[in-house]
Order: C-alpha cells, then sequence, then structure tokens
C-alpha cells in the first residue's frame, strides 16, 4: 500500500507541514498562544524554585521575604497587574483590528494577511497574554498565614510579575509606535517589496546572461496522461525537488499546468504525465502541490506585484485621488523589476532524456505586464504617472542587455507613448513626457527609430 510507502510518507508529511506553515505564519493565534505557555510554564518553575527555598528556610515566615509584603501584598499586586495585563490586551486587539479595517479600505484587502502574520504585533499581543496568565498561576499559589502560623509567599515568582509588568510597559510603547508606522504607504510598500524581493531570490537564483535561452530543448511526448486535482483552491507552493525525485524514479516526464499562485478546480487538470505512474507516486505528486484558501508570495512572485499595484489602483481611483501613494508604488515596482531583469526564469527542470519537468514560468514580459498595463490604463491622463513610468522602466532597464527584454521593455515605452498621444495635449507635458523618453532611449541604448517622438499635432 501507498501509506506504507517511505518516500510517500517523507514527502506527504512535507506538504502537510508546508501548508500547516503557511497557515499558521498568517494566524493571530498562534505565536500568542506560545507566549501563553510560556508564561505558564515560567510560573511553575519560579514557584518551585520559590516552594524550594522556603523548605530549606528554618523559619518559614516573613523573614524570608525579599519583596517586602505578606501574602495579602502579593494578591494585591498580583491582581492589579493581571487586570492591567487583560485590559492593555484589549486594548491592543481593539487597535489591531481597527488598523485592518483602515488598511483593507485605504490600499487593498490583499495586504491583511500581511498584518495578520505581522511578528511584532503577534509577540506584542502574546506578551500581554502571557503576563496575564503568569500572574493568575502565581497568585494560586499565594498561602495566607494557616493554624500552625504560616505562610507561603512566592517571592520570586512575585518579584517575576514586577518585572514582566515593567517589561509590558515597552511593549505597549513599542506596540503604538509600531501600529503607527505600519499603516504608512511606504512602510507597507517596503515589507511588500522585500518579501517579493525574497522570492525572486529563492525561486531564480540564476543571473541573466546576455541573449541567454530560458530554458534548453525539450522533445515532448507523443501522449500526455491527465492528473486531476483532488480539491479546488489557490496554488500555494510547489515543493520542485520532490517532483524532480519522483520524475526520475518513475523515469517520466511531468507539465505542471498551473504556476504558483494560479487558483485550481477540483477535477481538472493540474499536471500531465508522459505516462500514469504508480497511485501512490501520483499522490505524492499531489501533495507537493499545496493549495489553499488564499494566495502567498513565498513562491509567487505575481502576488507580490499584485499587491503593489492594488495600492497604486486604489490611490488613482477618483474617490482617493492620491498621485505621490501611486509615484511610491511604481518606486518600489521598479525594485522588483529590475531584479526580474537580472535573472534566468527556467521553465525546464532536466534530470535525464527521460525524467523532465515543466514549469509553467511567467517571461519577463508578463512581469512587465502585470507590473505597468493596468496602472497605465488607470492612470493614462496623469503626466505624473506616465512619466514616472518611464522612469521605471528606465530603472529597470538599466539591470539588463538581453535582447528579448529590451524589446520588452521597448514595447511598454511605446505603449505609453500612445497612450500619451492619446490623452495628452499640452506642450509642456508633452515635452516633459519627450525628455523621459530620450533617456529612457538612453539607457536602451536604441537608435533615434527605436522609439519614435511623440506627435506635436494636438499640442495645444
Amino acid at each position: 500500500m501507498f501509506a506504507l510507502d517511505p518516500f510517500f510518507l517523507s514527502r506527504y508529511t512535507s506538504g502537510m507541514l508546508r501548508k500547516l506553515w503557511i497557515e499558521l505564519r498568517s494566524s493571530l493565534w498562534f505565536v500568542p498562544g506560545m507566549l501563553v505557555l510560556f508564561g505558564i510554564a515560567s510560573a511553575l518553575i519560579l514557584i518551585q524554585w520559590d516552594l524550594h527555598v522556603w523548605e530549606q528556610s528554618e523559619a518559614r515566615d516573613n523573614r524570608y521575604s525579599f519583596f517586602g509584603s505578606g501574602a495579602e501584598g502579593a494578591r494585591g499586586v498580583l491582581g492589579t497587574i493581571a487586570g492591567s495585563m487583560i485590559t492593555v490586551a484589549g486594548v491592543a486587539f481593539s487597535i489591531t483590528i481597527v488598523t485592518l479595517s483602515l488598511a483593507s479600505t485605504q490600499y487593498t484587502p490583499r495586504i491583511l494577511r500581511n498584518f495578520m502574520r505581522d511578528r511584532a504585533n503577534q509577540t506584542v499581543l502574546g506578551v500581554f497574554l502571557g503576563v496575564f496568565v503568569y500572574c493568575l498561576v502565581v497568585l494560586r499559589t499565594v498561602r495566607g498565614v494557616d493554624a500552625s502560623g504560616m505562610e507561603f509567599v512566592p517571592q520570586f515568582a512575585v518579584f517575576g510579575a514586577l518585572v514582566l509588568a515593567l517589561v509590558s510597559i515597552g511593549f505597549l510603547i513599542f506596540f503604538i509606535h509600531h501600529t503607527a508606522a505600519s499603516i504608512q504607504a511606504s512602510y507597507i510598500l517596503n515589507a511588500i517589496t522585500c518579501e517579493t524581493l525574497k522570492a525572486i531570490d529563492h525561486l531564480f537564483p540564476d543571473p541573466c546572461e546576455a541573449d541567454d535561452p530560458e530554458s534548453p530543448p525539450f522533445l515532448a511526448p507523443k501522449e500526455w496522461h491527465s492528473i486531476p486535482s483532488l480539491r479546488s483552491g489557490y496554488l500555494q507552493s510547489l515543493d520542485t525537488g520532490a517532483i524532480m525525485e519522483l520524475a526520475r524514479e518513475e523515469a517520466i516526464s511531468l507539465k505542471l499546468e498551473h504556476s504558483v499562485g494560479d487558483f485550481v478546480v477540483e477535477g481538472t487538470a493540474i499536471a500531465l504525465a508522459s505516462h500514469t505512474g504508480r497511485n501512490d507516486h501520483i499522490r505524492t505528486l499531489l501533495n507537493a502541490m499545496v493549495l489553499g484558501d488564499f494566495q502567498t508570495v513565498e513562491q509567487d512572485v505575481r502576488f507580490g506585484i499584485r499587491q503593489i499595484v492594488d495600492i497604486a489602483l486604489k490611490a488613482l481611483s477618483p474617490g482617493v485621488n492620491d498621485t505621490s501613494t501611486a509615484v511610491s508604488a511604481l518606486n518600489y515596482l521598479s525594485v522588483i523589476g529590475h531584479r526580474l531583469a537580472q535573472r534566468k526564469f527556467r521553465s525546464l527542470l532536466d534530470s535525464g532524456i527521460e525524467s523532465r519537468v515543466i514549469l509553467p514560468i511567467p517571461t519577463f514580459q508578463d512581469f512587465l505586464g502585470r507590473i505597468f498595463d493596468e496602472i497605465r490604463m488607470c492612470g493614462g491622463g496623469n503626466v505624473t504617472i506616465l512619466i514616472q513610468m518611464l522612469h521605471c522602466l528606465t530603472m529597470i532597464a538599466s539591470g539588463t542587455r538581453c535582447r528579448t527584454r529590451t524589446e520588452s521593455l521597448t514595447m511598454q515605452a511605446t505603449l505609453i507613448q500612445r497612450t500619451a498621444d492619446l490623452q495628452v495635449g499640452f506642450r509642456y507635458d508633452r515635452e516633459r513626457i519627450n525628455a523621459a523618453i530620450i533617456e529612457l532611449r538612453t539607457s536602451l541604448d536604441l537608435s533615434s527609430d527605436g522609439l519614435p517622438d511623440l506627435s506635436a499635432e494636438r499640442c495645444v
């Protein structure tokens, strides 16, 4: 049975762990939950230490005290700290929800998961809740004077509660500052860009040389056999190592039908194989392709671009009309485009004559289209946006000398020219656009025929 195959078990576990990690990372409960458990464990350890010291003391009375108060004082301190912490935690949760709502309406709903998986927010909430449960655990061990005239006050544990209360004040100040900073457009754009650049470095580590072919030639088999998806959802990640190992073991060629980030419908082909192979290895292939309910940026560069483009489109909408934010979005998009221009995209993974894996990797032209097309259509009448797009193309062009990529950049510049020709009528504005065109032509090292000048017939 396939369940007994060690290869299948390792790959199945890997896929499940990746999916679990994606979900835990974007949850608001995992890190706070871990810190709550840490608070409970810390309280129990200090209580045991206090009990050990108390039992070793020759006089088990108030002379064993560096805290300076008895049982009633300890209860008062612990109760005050616990009540304050749960109140502050409630306020912090409220601020977080308000921030999520504001970011969703002001920028785009697609950045909500970025806020939810922000380690700073999760840690602050966990610290408040962890201190709360710490005080509760310590509070239940405080014992007043009994019939024998002895009392037990866990001095180290109570002193630890005071220290944690002071630390929590620092976390509260940090949380207020971090929340105020995290809703700024530049902070959000920079965070998305950094995640996208990490994905680019992970997915496309090889540099692209001039006129370097993207993939080696491939002789496709005469017949492909369809492998249907077992569920619907977004393709969140691919374990290419497991897929290549499967192709080598079965001596088959595999063609994946969807890129990471695509939505897959249950029952439709998620991959094609040169021959069917065994059922357990088909399941291994399916488990190497993690499907989920939402898109993630870890292996999906397009989703990172999508988030920044959405922010730019929202800024250019009539209800917001924030050109500065759109310009900032284009600046960060140029950083991503420049990194993409330097990398080689491999759509064919070759491990032998009979074991090939074909990946549906977007081309450089596809990436450029996702960066510029919608912004150009939405902000076509905005001269500032058109000029900034040309500056972005110039910055991207400085990262490559590949002929095919230069042609893609030229095509985008031509589209911007045509948009300006249709929607910009004033001579002053068109001269500014022409200056940006000349700068781009110099960067692309094109002749004067490469990018024709704008027509001046409609200038007024």
